[in-house]
């Protein structure tokens, strides 16, 4: 039953594996892999002495950083709190409600989020009618990691939020009635059983998250990023995509790439450690 499954992966995630090779050469689509000149590690020096390349890592790590901190306490603490709903076709409504924002295309979010944060859009159009000064969202570099954080924050928690509450589905109510019959508080019970209990489960997303830190979201980003917040809101993958992909440079693309990848088993490799020697835990 496994066979099919692992074949499809092996033809579509090893397979084109053998194409890194192109990190290293001059490739060109005429000659192709095998007729291409080997240049070594000359693309990988030209994207640390580019002139944009460090501030591209930087802004890429701000906001890959932003997303993966945020992204794990705001779940956490929704699930902590629709835990405590008793109402359960209120909590399924909520549960589905916030869910349903992680299945919509950032091309689609990318056109609402820009016509509602625009100049004369509903939100400056709100500010205006509160007496405040327009903000400049998406032209503004600061304002454009912020937009760019809670945006993606608001898509994606409803699904993480999902993962912490089948955690929460595994504790013993035992334990709640035990704590209760002791005198334990609401605040209490939140405090000694339910945090614990979802930890493990925290410790197993965070570190997934810390191998896709050089990964700012290329979608959300090209959908909303224009030539004002370069500074503040370019990351990798839009920078390859214009200085590389655009103009036939597909050694370079890929070099990239590759190092984007080592950088990611690193991070991960280190969260593990982290993991297993602060939290006990272990994943394999």
């Amino acid at each position: 039953m496994l066979l099919p499954a692992a074949i499809v992966t092996f033809i579509f995630a090893y397979v084109p594996m053998s194409g890194l090779i192109m990190a290293f050469q001059d490739f060109k689509p005429y000659d192709g892999i095998s007729g291409s000149k080997f240049v070594g590690l000359e693309h990988f020096r030209f994207m640390f002495e580019y002139p944009d390349s460090k501030q591209v890592i930087w802004n890429t790590l701000i906001i890959s950083g932003l997303k993966i901190v945020f992204g794990l306490i705001v779940p956490f603490t929704f699930a902590i709190l629709l835990n405590e709903v008793r109402k359960m076709l209120f909590k399924r409504v909520v549960q589905t409600l916030v869910y349903l924002p992680h299945f919509i295309s950032w091309v689609i979010l990318g056109a609402i989020l820009t016509d509602m944060l625009g100049n004369k859009g509903i939100v400056n159009q709100t500010l205006s009618a509160l007496g405040m000064s327009n903000v400049f969202w998406l032209g503004d570099g600061d304002w454009f990691r912020f937009t760019v954080v809670v945006s993606d924050i608001w898509q994606n928690f409803g699904f993480n939020t999902i993962v912490f509450l089948a955690a929460l589905s595994g504790v013993n109510p035992s334990l709640y009635e035990a704590a209760e019959v002791d005198g334990a508080t609401r605040w209490k019970q939140t405090l000694h059983i339910t945090i614990p209990s979802m930890i493990p489960i925290g410790v197993v997303v965070g570190t997934l998250s810390l191998g896709n830190i050089l990964n700012g979201g290329f979608d959300q980003i090209f959908n909303l990023y224009n030539s004002l917040v370069y500074d503040k809101g370019d990351i990798i993958d839009t920078f390859v995509y214009r200085t590389a992909i655009l103009n036939g440079q597909y050694s370079f693309g890929t070099a990239v790439g590759f190092f984007k990848s080592i950088i990611g088993l690193i991070m991960i490799v280190f969260s593990y450690r982290v993991a297993y020697k602060f939290a006990g835990y272990r994943i394999f």
